[in-house]
């Protein structure tokens, strides 16, 4: 039964998939998909529930040679952009919840972040690192306008000056460009602005409740014109639906001053692909077969290897004609080889530093 996307605007997932790690779940009522899939009754949309986290730690490390840190902050767990391919919806099974609706509808959100951060950069054993915002879900996510606990985050790092990786598709970012200019006068910080599309019909399909194409390039802008080193990651890559635009999204972001350039080949881990498949049913039926068979032939016959050599970029002939592509049109384009590398020599702990003055007063 096939169900028009518009019966849950808003929403990238079509439901709640059960829990791997669950026994029991909950499905709807098939009379309401039927009444839905007539038009007589609209799929309910579940209001965005948010829940605090009790957690006792903010940094989180991570071994994974694929991701440029190896530790991360992540303000909130689950995402309200609803993207459907998003390689993060798994870990909300470990919460107790669905990979699916439950992903995008019940945000967990650190409200201490800011005072457990100070509390870790404090400690004497704490050697300055880079650390990787948005390693999980968007630190920019709807839910931070009303929370701010990002822009918390950023205050303590720019108070540190412990140096900071952002990822994000929102142009939210751009609230918070004092202290990312504070930031960036000691190289501690660089923004990666994430552009899948630059059709703004297909965005709100893939991302629903994730800024516009426009408003992400006028992110980089901004971001460039007030000395923030700034790139575009165009992620994810997905066969026969984004792959054609990889030199207009770099074109797009080099005009508007980006000066680095990434990429990511789709992946589905668990149950994203079934939400995927789902969501490729509903928006582009005509091409659902297409793009997971060129998904499988870029991982193996599978939908997901998590092998870090090969699960950014994926293998075979398909993987390496977009590795071409894109280096082709990221050095015409005169993208740099690298942002430059942040540095950690300018952290300070203000704790110490009071200390000094009083200890000398003293004397």
């Amino acid at each position: 039964m096939q169900l028009e996307s518009k019966l849950r605007m808003g929403r990238g997932a079509v439901r709640d998939l059960p829990n791997r790690f669950e026994k029991l779940a909950l499905d709807l009522d098939p009379d309401v998909v039927q009444a839905a899939a007539e038009g007589d009754e609209p799929l309910p949309n579940p209001k965005t529930q948010f829940f605090e986290d009790h957690t006792e730690s903010i940094i989180v490390k991570n071994d994974s040679p694929d991701v440029g840190f190896s530790a991360g902050i992540n303000p909130y767990r689950g995402c309200e952009h609803g993207c459907a391919y998003c390689y993060a919806r798994p870990y909300h099974e470990y919460l107790g919840f669905s990979a699916g609706l439950d992903f995008e509808s019940k945000i967990m959100v650190k409200l201490h972040a800011g005072e457990l951060l100070r509390k870790e950069l404090s400690r004497p054993k704490y050697e300055p690192q880079v650390l990787g915002l948005s390693g999980v879900t968007d630190c920019y996510q709807p839910a931070e306008r009303h929370f701010r606990i990002t822009r918390t985050c950023l205050e303590v790092l720019a108070e540190f000056r412990n140096p900071v990786s952002i990822v994000t598709k929102n142009f939210l970012v751009t609230r918070d460009l004092d202290l990312l200019k504070e930031l960036a006068s000691f190289d501690a910080v660089h923004v990666f602005i994430s552009i899948t599309t630059l059709h703004a019909d297909l965005a709100a399909k893939m991302e629903p409740r994730a800024s516009r194409p426009v408003h992400r390039l006028r992110a980089i802008e901004m971001l460039a014109k007030a000395g923030v080193p700034v790139g575009v990651m165009v992620a994810p890559i997905i066969p026969g639906l984004n792959d054609r635009e990889i030199p207009a999204v770099l074109e797009a972001a080099r005009a508007a001053g980006a000066i680095e350039a990434g990429y990511t080949m789709l992946r589905l881990p668990y149950g994203v692909k079934d939400i995927f498949r789902e969501w490729l049913q509903l928006n582009f039926p005509e091409k659902l077969e297409r793009i997971l068979g060129t998904v499988r032939e870029v991982r193996g016959g599978k939908l997901n290897v998590s092998d870090f050599k090969t699960r950014m970029r994926g293998e075979g002939p398909y993987a390496e004609q977009i590795s071409q592509m894109f280096h082709v049109f990221r050095a015409r384009l005169g993208f740099g080889a690298r942002i430059r590398e942040l540095r950690t020599e300018h952290f300070r702990r203000p704790g110490d530093k009071q200390m000094m003055l009083l200890n000398v007063a003293v004397t």
